[in-house]
């Protein structure tokens, strides 16, 4: 603590002197760098609306280069007729142009008398667009005016005294704003002269605006907060509206205070340069920044004094806010640094413990297991944990767990007491370390904990829930130095991979099953399937499905075989793994579609092929596919049953080969349906005919409920989505009454049949 508050110190006098040094140089610079920054904001809104003005004129000179174009072309002597022609061509041509100038409400061309017309006679073509109405309209102004010189416009535009010499080619001249009649708007005019090739004058053409096309590019323009912006027209009226606030009447005098100063007047059109001049209005002054545009009017900024030198103040305030922060925060970090180290302290002790169950968890099994010698661990995985979250949700998940932490952390084993110690791994296991016990007495520990288990039903909201557990178990007689710490945790998990694959509870792990003999039997199994496809010993077998409403065998589903030289017939659950390692699935796929659309090209029922993800997202499968079904013609008859648990990963692709099959007719199956979790909101995208449910709900079906109660939610979400159900592992009758009262449309298993082969 002397040592946080000697830095205190240290850190305040350090800051002090950096503030005072930071200010003095400051306020020497920082106030004429802000005239420079606002100088440069205020000369950005000069160019953006020059930028407009130089549009706007430009629009104008194009009319003017039109109608100077088609005078050019009526020179020579040319009949009423053809006049009228060219006439109406000028008249397309102008509407054609103003239709392109956004935002102008007139434009035309306004010819000398004689000019493009007999002799007395004017042609002035002009077309107006009104604020309700966006379609052009052309004025009759030659039965209005007998020279355009009577027209409003050109007074306010130009003057009765303007007299054109060839100098003024290509000027654009400005007008101030005014009320249009024609369009009933707010209007400015922009007029530019039009000669013959002998600099003799034709006319005029004109462009009419809305003031919103220059006042919208000024609203636009922010230079400080509290500042504001103007534009005065040549006759020294105010085109915007101050933005100063909400007080109506401070804008007022603003404005009459701009007005009073005639910037028009005191301003250098020619040189369209920043000036600069102060304005006071009442207790305010302001700095203005204004210049000349390219339209002859007057753009500004006023920006407060206040605000230009106020830039001081927030630093002190600033420097301040940092003395009294830094020592704030050195007083909160000594504070904090004494907290987190409790909490370190409880942190480290919870790293220890499961959140949900209290139980220790798999960092204090490994950091346990490091300090015994001779021990002996079960780890315990609940059996189709998995459904329960996904038919009941986590929350009760969360329920099953707890209330199997409750049954083991009572439980007393009479080989273990009071040493037998329960830990909560991830997931849905249990981990049990006792100490070195042989075979027998660890297979009767691991029998009374499964016991301990599914012995009693465990209760969700009133609905009994029938749980099992795999057991895996792994003994370790004395710890080597070079041991790693989850040794024996990754030994345990294998007994229960082990014990699962042999349909057995609990498993204890035998060293002497190593590494080696799992290599020599895949190299053995590798071999053998080679063999096997290169002497063509892969062949279909059929297994039949049985319609439950027509009560027969409707449909046939294939499954691949292999047949050794000696007559014995392979399943494919032998093989099938190491096809998927070695990638020769693919080649199997291909030869039961090439060797089942032959088979039955000659039969009545439908059929079904198993499609693996990998074979879907394969180009080449995929065009064997098709090429067969645009071969046999018998797509009608085809279902391609899709793995729900083969880790799909993109089921656009899916979707993708589902579209490419189904114009042959061919039907789709999702197999294995509620083995995992079941991606409900794909499914319903996918357009599948059939849902298989597993064989692991069905077989089971006639005694426990728990299966019964998934099977039920899975069929009644097909039906609400139209899609048949298959019942999988049918073995018996009971079960198959089970199925009948679900109401479940197909079934297959060992009660209708064991895949064969077609006897020719």
């Amino acid at each position: 603590m002397w040592l946080l508050g000697l830095l205190i110190l240290v850190f305040v006098a350090g800051m002090m002197l950096l503030s005072r040094l930071n200010l003095n140089y400051s306020q020497e610079a920082l106030s004429e760098l802000r005239r420079q920054q606002i100088h440069e904001v205020v000369s950005a809104g000069l160019m953006r609306i020059n930028a407009r003005q130089s549009a706007l004129a430009g629009y104008t000179t194009t009319l003017a280069n039109v109608g100077e174009s088609f005078h050019s072309l009526a020179e020579s002597d040319l009949s009423e007729t053809d006049r009228s022609i060219l006439r109406a061509r000028l008249e397309n041509a102008l509407r054609d142009h103003l239709q392109d100038f956004e935002g102008a409400a007139g434009g035309g061309v306004w010819f000398e008398p004689g000019v493009f017309s007999g002799p007395g006679e004017g042609y002035m073509p002009y077309f107006i667009r009104n604020a309700d109405d966006p379609a052009l309209k052309r004025l009759d102004m030659e039965s209005r005016l007998r020279n355009y010189r009577n027209a409003a416009w050109f007074s306010r535009t130009l003057g009765s005294e303007w007299a054109s010499t060839p100098d003024n080619a290509g000027e654009v001249y400005w007008s101030a704003i005014y009320y249009d009649l024609n369009t009933e708007r707010v209007v400015l005019t922009l007029a530019s002269p039009m000669y013959d090739p002998r600099s003799n004058l034709l006319g005029l053409a004109t462009t009419a605006w809305t003031a919103e096309q220059i006042i919208e590019v000024v609203s636009r323009i922010t230079v400080t907060e509290h500042s504001f912006t103007f534009l005065n027209d040549r006759n020294n009226r105010n085109l915007s509206s101050l933005s100063k606030g909400e007080d109506t009447r401070e804008e007022q005098a603003l404005i009459d205070a701009i007005l009073a100063l005639e910037l028009a007047g005191d301003t250098d059109f020619g040189a369209r340069a920043l000036t600069t001049r102060k304005l006071t209005v009442g207790d305010d002054a302001y700095e203005l920044y204004y210049a000349a545009t390219a339209g002859g009017m007057v753009y500004g900024a006023g920006v407060p004094v206040d605000e230009i030198n106020a830039v001081l103040r927030p630093m002190e305030r600033t420097n301040q806010r940092i003395l009294v922060g830094t020592v704030s925060a050195m007083l909160l970090l000594s504070l904090y640094l004494l907290y987190r180290i409790i909490q370190l302290i409880r942190e480290l002790q919870a790293s220890y413990t499961d959140e949900l169950t209290g139980l220790p968890n798999r960092v204090r099994l490994l950091r346990d297991l490091q300090t015994r010698g001779g021990v002996s661990l079960l780890i315990i995985n609940l059996d189709r944990f998995n459904e329960i979250n996904s038919l009941f949700g986590n929350v009760c998940g969360d329920h099953v767990l707890l209330a199997i932490a409750t049954r083991l952390t009572a439980f007393n084993h009479e080989q273990a007491r009071d040493v037998l110690r329960v830990y909560r791994l991830p997931g849905d296991e249990f981990a049990i370390l006792v100490p070195l016990l042989e075979e027998q007495p660890i297979h009767e520990l691991a029998g009374q904990l499964r016991h301990l288990v599914n012995g009693e039903r465990i209760y969700w909201q009133q609905q009994p829930l029938t749980l099992d557990v795999t057991i895996g178990m792994a003994v370790r007689r004395n710890r080597k130095s070079g041991d790693a710490a989850d040794q024996l945790v990754s030994q345990a998990k294998v007994a229960v991979l082990q014990a699962r694959e042999q349909n057995r509870h609990h498993l204890l792990y035998d060293p002497s099953v190593g590494v080696e003999e799992n290599y020599e039997a895949n190299l053995y199994w590798a071999n053998r399937l080679k063999a096997a496809i290169d002497d063509d010993r892969l062949v279909p077998w059929f297994q039949p499905i049985h319609d439950n409403q027509q009560q027969r065998v409707t449909k046939y589903e294939c499954l691949v075989r292999m047949v050794e030289p000696d007559g014995r017939v392979i399943s494919a659950g032998q093989f099938v793994k190491i096809a998927d390692r070695l990638r020769l699935n693919r080649r199997i796929t291909v030869l039961m579609i090439e060797k089942c659309f032959a088979c039955f090209s000659h039969r009545d029922e439908e059929f079904s092929i198993n499609l693996s993800y990998g074979d879907i997202t394969d180009s080449e499968t995929v065009s064997r596919i098709l090429e067969a079904l645009d071969h046999y013609g018998i797509g009608n008859r085809v279902i391609f049953e899709i793995l729900e648990s083969d880790g799909i990963t993109n089921y656009d692709e899916i979707r993708h080969f589902i579209e490419q099959v189904k114009p042959f007719g061919c039907h789709i199956a999702i197999d294995d349906f509620g083995t995992g979790y079941s991606n409900f909101s794909h499914l319903l995208s996918l357009n599948v005919d059939y849902i298989k449910i597993d064989g692991s709900l069905i077989c089971n079906l006639h005694e426990d409920h728990t299966a019964f109660l998934v099977t039920s939610g899975i069929v009644q979400f097909a039906r609400s989505l139209n899609i048949r159900t298959v019942a999988e592992f049918v073995h018996n009758e009971a079960v198959q009454e089970r199925v009948c009262d679900l109401g479940i449309d197909f079934s297959q298993g060992d009660y209708f049949g064991m895949p064969r082969t077609f006897s020719r």
